[in-house]
């Protein structure tokens, strides 16, 4: 039985009643706070964060690695986060999760509702560790974002939590698309085994031109993401894949194998920070048949716009 896990007593979430499975957003813009290459303004890291705008609804997707970045980049590309209240953690790595309660703190000085609803997906709250040495970052994030009034909602399938907008939940994985980084290993019913982020979820938008998918890491992987996506929402093109999606290591088999399952998706666009990888990511262009307006490297200031080229920054075209 499906089931959504809610650790808060009252719930403001849409009912589902409210929402048209079939709705196709309207408005759509995307732009990058936090990934390693900076075009015009802001500062890079190993990280990944995205603020949404979505048919007057607004969210931040992930949160950057180091403390401040986001909150840095945000004030100098002049975005404001005060006014959002949702935040989706993509998983629990700490590049990822790293700015949640600087940016939670910051912002509810002016507004205390500010980034105080966090959607993630079942499993990041689980027990990690690498080499004997348990990690305790997600523990400590959720103690201190639920100390000061915030609240975390896990999915364990999708859920549109507005109209035409999707949290796809944990992605089975169909394919074999092992692109995470060994050396931690999750407590399981079994035992300790490797830990294949079975958390990771990416925030899907169903629209006209067909569907749009915002990714952090992708260890799902990228394919098996992409056609869960169209298995749980629609059946459609995919419009643009953007975020990161850790093919930086693929050999060129993977890479060519990866090309050739998103050109049968019919993919239109696509931005690949973070972890992606720039030599992926160019590979990824010649292979699927796009070209500099509809594929490029992500940067910090990055933006996607529906129906409007890609903007990458001046740095990244």
């Amino acid at each position: 039985m499906k089931r959504l896990c809610i650790f808060l007593p009252f719930l403001t979430l849409p009912l589902a009643a409210q929402l048209d499975p079939a709705y196709q957003v309207k408005s759509l813009r995307i732009e990058v706070l936090s990934t390693m290459l900076t075009a015009d303004e802001g500062v890079g890291e190993w990280g990944f964060s995205a603020v949404v705008d979505v048919d007057g609804h607004r969210l931040l997707f992930d949160t950057g690695a180091r403390p401040n970045t986001v909150l840095n980049n945000a004030q100098e590309l002049k975005v404001d986060l005060s006014n959002i209240t949702d935040v989706v953690l993509s998983h629990n790595h700490t590049d990822h999760t790293g700015g949640l309660m600087t940016l939670r703190r910051a912002m509810m000085a002016k507004n205390p509702a500010a980034l105080s609803r966090a959607h993630v997906g079942e499993g990041i709250f689980t027990q990690r560790r690498r080499a004997g040495k348990l990690l305790d970052w997600m523990a400590v994030n959720r103690r201190d974002f639920e100390a000061s009034g915030g609240h975390f909602i896990v999915y364990d399938h999708p859920v549109e939590i507005w109209n035409g907008v999707w949290l796809t939940g944990p992605v089975p994985r169909k394919y074999p698309e092992k692109n995470w980084s060994p050396g931690t290993e999750i407590q399981t019913p079994g035992g300790w085994k490797e830990d294949n982020l079975p958390e990771d979820m990416s925030v899907v938008f169903n629209t006209a031109l067909g569907l749009v998918v915002l990714s952090g890491c992708g260890h799902s992987g990228i394919i098996n993401t992409m056609e869960y996506a169209r298995s749980s929402v629609r059946s459609a093109p995919l419009y643009a894949t953007l975020g990161g999606f850790h093919l930086y290591a693929l050999d060129d088999e993977k890479i060519r194998w990866t090309a050739s399952k998103l050109r049968g998706f019919g993919l239109k666009n696509f931005l690949g920070a973070h972890c992606t990888g720039i030599e992926a990511t160019y590979k990824i262009r010649d292979l699927t048949g796009l070209d500099r307006r509809t594929c490029s490297v992500g940067a910090v200031g990055a933006v996607f716009e529906l129906g409007r080229p890609l903007d990458p920054g001046s740095i990244a075209r």
